[in-house]
């Protein structure tokens, strides 16, 4: 026997918000286009990709620090304005999605855990 355990290893990355490692799916990626870092929830957009939880703190935090354009490897300010507005979004969704009731009495829990 080889030692190894049949269990997948699940992917980490580090949030360059936080700084904390977390596991790939619970993390959002995020890109440069054009001078501005774009949310790239499904992982499929070209180029160098830095992660960040999708909470307001880890992305005040990478803002603050400059962690984006260290992690990408850029000159100079990058704008986050549409990654502002999409955490903003999510939390927003995640809020109506898990706050309200359903018809049974239960709170509403989505099948997934991310949004698109």
């Amino acid at each position: 026997m080889s030692g190894r355990t049949h269990a997948r290893a699940c992917p980490e990355r580090t949030c360059v918000g936080c700084r904390e490692r977390a596991a790939k799916s619970d993390l959002l990626r995020i890109v440069v286009v054009e001078g501005a870092c774009l949310p790239d929830p499904r992982g499929t957009l070209p180029g160098r990709g830095a992660y960040v939880h999708p909470a307001s703190f880890c992305l005040d935090q990478a803002v603050r620090r400059r962690a984006f354009p260290r992690a990408f490897r850029v000159k100079g300010p990058l704008d986050s304005a549409e990654l502002l507005r999409y955490v903003e979004q999510a939390a927003t969704h995640e809020h109506v999605r898990h706050g309200t009731p359903c018809e049974s009495g239960t709170s509403r829990v989505g099948s997934r855990s991310r949004l698109r």
